[in-house]
């Protein structure tokens, strides 16, 4: 156990759902992966704990923790996946809160409860502010043998017509395309939006023939149990009644997620998705948003998605790795656990 700087302190709170999503949003690096309803259906509730952290009495700090533990035993995992989120809106970013929810993470879940906790924060290699050296610091070490996801972010602060400028010359053509083609444009958070966008979704998986690890299922569900102003926004796009293209997206905080996007094999020559992307960046800018996140690419694996994303991006774009995993030892049992149902995975994801 590590004693607190001055002023702080932590707890784990019996919070209602609906507190824990007023929370949420009132942090700029809120996520959809840190809502109740993300996390609550990829690990069911009773696997799920809220902490937070104060100072001086006020929440600067939160997280929403997972966990897998074996009966009787008591050991096992826990988890804070693209958390925990510690910048507080309308204040400045003090790396002092940062420091101090790792502490309280792992003085609780490992310390008191002994788990390893695992964390997979919303962070990146470029690291401006050295928050690499704090995981560290606070014993947490870098999770062997997995390979730090790959994103694009595009700020979006400049200007609409500066952020157009910066289009490569292949996306701008794809754009006026689009835009000549006069499609009617549906955007919304209902779930019929979500059942027409699976529709495309599935045929898009078919014609390319490709596997995601993105459940759009698991999403819907989740999307039915999020309050509205957590909610995914669905955008499609339709000519004649018939459906070419559809994006869903989350913003929280300051930074919008790109989660899926598809293409309908009837709509494949009226770049629906290049007018729908356009679309949400006015959307974004309209929001406040600062930056967006295109969510995940592979060059090798999906040559074709890792174009459209970084020429979507252009000269406002930075392509980017996660800062990838970080564990600290809950013992030898729970760390031996843990490090089997890695190596499990990782031959599953070999083999398939």
């Amino acid at each position: 156990m590590r004693p607190f700087a001055e002023g702080y302190s932590y707890g784990i709170s019996t919070t209602s759902e609906d507190s824990w999503n007023q929370l949420v949003q009132g942090f700029d690096d809120g996520t959809i992966f840190q809502t109740w309803a993300y996390a609550a259906t990829v690990e069911g509730r009773r696997n799920i704990a809220p902490l937070w952290l104060k100072k001086d009495g006020e929440v600067v700090a939160i997280a929403l923790v997972r966990f897998r533990r074996l009966p009787i035993l008591g050991v096992g995992l826990a988890y804070v996946h693209r958390g925990p989120m510690w910048r507080k809106a309308g204040t400045n970013v003090n790396v002092e809160h940062f420091r101090q929810v790792l502490r309280a993470l792992r003085n609780e879940f490992v310390c008191k409860q002994g788990l390893t906790l695992r964390l997979n924060p919303a962070l990146f290699d470029d690291d401006p502010l050295g928050l690499a050296a704090i995981i560290a610091q606070e014993d947490f070490m870098p999770v062997k043998h997995t390979a730090h996801e790959r994103t694009i972010l595009m700020d979006v602060t400049p200007p609409l017509a500066e952020l157009r400028n910066g289009l490569s010359s292949h996306w701008k053509r794809g754009l006026k395309v689009g835009e000549k083609n006069n499609l009617e444009i549906t955007e919304g958070t209902g779930d019929e939006l979500f059942g027409s966008f699976i529709g495309i979704y599935d045929e898009m998986l078919e014609r390319k023939k490709f596997s995601s690890d993105a459940d759009v299922h698991q999403f819907r569900l989740i999307q039915s149990q999020l309050p509205e102003a957590l909610r995914m926004r669905v955008l499609l796009g339709k000519s004649d009644g018939v459906l070419y293209a559809g994006i869903i997206y989350t913003r929280i905080g300051n930074s919008a997620y790109f989660l899926l996007g598809a293409t309908s094999n009837s709509g494949m020559k009226s770049k629906g998705s290049y007018l729908l992307q356009w679309k949400v960046i006015e959307s974004l800018k309209d929001q406040g948003a600062t930056i967006y996140n295109l969510y995940g690419i592979d060059p090798v694996k999906n040559p074709g998605t890792y174009r459209f994303k970084a020429e979507l991006a252009g000269c406002h774009g930075s392509d980017v790795h996660f800062l990838g995993k970080f564990d600290a030892s809950g013992g030898l049992l729970s760390t031996s656990l843990v490090h089997f149902r890695d190596t499990l995975k990782t031959w599953k994801r070999r083999l398939l």
